[in-house]
């Protein structure tokens, strides 16, 4: 029985049982009739088969890579236009089998699986589809690594991006909303910048000597805050511009303008079921701000062989989610930093979604909710500390005692109790299975519900640990130095206790 490599393309009708229920059965007769008009022609058009009719989904093969992301961009295009459906598209390039008039094979399953991770209106297609693809004739971007049911490991995934359609990267949302975004057209005068500006060049020809002489005209920025519109970019002009640390808008210019115009609508609600609100005192003069996440040493307790954590683009740290922009390893190699999506950079030099890098002490890492410093800590107890401001602080008064852990007495800081085990690589061996067993994980086992207090008296600041088995350190720039009995502290430090950096800081005006 041969095999032959093919492209899978599955389509999918959002809310087909939303339609479905209640109609008649003339209604839903038309409905089907309505979606095969408009579905088959649009995959026959450009060479595809279709394999299977599911009432709300198609399966369709291609012989060619680009046939089938230009049909379902076509796809896409026309429910838009037409406003009868709004579809969404998955497909996956590999070795399929064909038996009975029937497909079968991976590339099957994980464009059925794609399909079912993309969300409505857009088109998804696998990494070997963008490596078959020609690249030069399609307008894509990277969209993340996800781990999808039924696939080994994760799957990195690309959208392709329509005409009528623009997704801005998260560093032009926050610099749109917080009014930082400066945009520039081709043949305008250079404006004057505002500082921490995110620059975007519109309207440029990518690797022309027009645009070189404009990047050479900008006064001295970050390379990460300089982003460029495109549309259909040559592969060599794409990776010549990301390589240097520079981001890219995919999108025509009037999809860019209304993507931009739909940023800065106020939002529709103001509150968040992950929003931590903290009761910080007008009068304090010393203040608590969670900033990042502390890296322990591996292996651990012959418990723990290494483990990971991922970042989110709010700048939260979460054990495993497929929305994550960054991933960080911890083993006893070091600490690896991997790219989840794109955007990110290390030390100026941009990480493509699935590279990775391993960290040195000092490097600055720039993602979408700001720039994180990677601190090397020497002693046994930590590899690192990844270091960056975050929006939950405790304001702390004269004559206050403010506890912190996961379950801190009032007025306290609670540290995060991330759920789950899906980030841990365990030890060989029966203490490990016990611990896996007993719901073993980082945040829970390194530190307690009351972890340690802060104390301003007369005299200043003091450290105090609070639990006789979870160790509570501060790390003055130089080092960790555990926290046996009181131990002064003053803005600047950083409080280490579990998987969490606490830093000490003077309060905002």
């Amino acid at each position: 029985m041969s095999t032959h490599t093919r492209t899978v393309v599955f389509t999918d009708l959002e809310k087909y049982t939303d339609k479905v229920v209640g109609a008649d059965r003339e209604a839903l007769r038309k409905l089907i009739a309505d979606h095969e008009k408009t579905v088959v022609p649009v995959l026959e058009r450009h060479n595809g088969r279709v394999v299977k009719n599911l009432g709300d989904a198609f399966m369709a093969l291609f012989s060619s890579a680009t046939d089938a992301v230009r049909a379902g961009v076509d796809l896409v295009e026309l429910a838009t236009r037409e406003k009868a459906f709004t579809m969404r598209v998955g497909m996956a390039t590999g070795d399929v089998e064909e038996i009975d008039g029937d497909a079968f094979g991976e590339a099957v399953n994980l464009a059925s699986r794609i399909n079912n991770k993309c969300p409505s209106g857009q088109i998804w297609f696998s990494a070997a589809t963008h490596a078959c693809m020609n690249q030069s004739e399609l307008a894509w971007e990277p969209v993340g690594r996800y781990s999808l049911k039924g696939i080994v490991g994760e799957v990195q995934v690309y959208r392709a991006v329509p005409a009528t359609r623009a997704w801005l990267p998260e560093p032009i949302l926050q610099a749109v909303r917080g009014g930082r975004l400066v945009r520039i057209q081709r043949g305008d005068p250079l404006p004057a910048l505002a500082p921490d500006p995110v620059i975007l060049l519109e309207g440029f020809e990518p690797g022309s000597g027009m645009l070189q002489e404009v990047v050479d005209s900008l006064p001295v920025v970050d390379p990460a805050a300089l982003w460029m519109t495109a549309y259909k970019v040559p592969p060599a002009d794409r990776d010549r511009w990301t390589r240097a640390g520079h981001g890219l808008v995919i999108g025509q210019g009037a999809a860019i303008d209304r993507a931009i115009t739909e940023t800065r609508r106020p939002p529709t609600h103001t509150t968040s079921a992950d929003t931590i609100i903290l009761d910080v005192s007008g009068t304090s003069v010393l203040d608590l701000v969670m900033a990042g996440l502390a890296l322990p040493a591996v292996p651990m307790s012959e418990v723990v062989a290494g483990y990971s954590y991922d970042l989110l683009a709010d700048g939260r740290w979460v054990n495993k989610s497929d929305q994550g922009v960054a991933r960080v390893d911890a083993s006893p190699e070091g600490v690896r930093l991997s790219a989840m999506a794109p955007g990110i950079l290390v030390s100026g030099q941009q990480l493509l979604p699935g590279e990775s890098v391993l960290l040195r002490g000092g490097e600055q890492i720039h993602v979408p909710s700001g720039t994180i410093t990677f601190r090397r800590t020497q002693g046994r107890a930590y590899l690192g500390l990844m270091v960056a401001d975050t929006l939950s602080r405790l304001g702390i008064a004269p004559g206050q005692l403010a506890e912190v852990g996961r379950e801190p007495n009032h007025p306290g800081l609670a540290l995060p109790d991330r759920r789950g085990q899906d980030n841990i690589r365990w030890c060989v061996g029966s203490r490990a299975a016990r611990a896996r067993e007993s719901g073993f994980t980082l945040d829970r086992a390194l530190a307690g519900r009351r972890q340690a207090a802060i104390q301003l008296g007369p005299s200043g600041a003091t450290v105090l640990s609070l639990h006789d088995r979870c160790p509570t350190y501060i790390y003055d720039g130089e080092g960790l130095e555990q926290v046996i009995g009181p131990r002064a502290t003053s803005p600047g430090d950083l409080i280490v206790t579990g998987t969490s950096v606490i830093a000490v800081k003077e309060p905002q005006a």
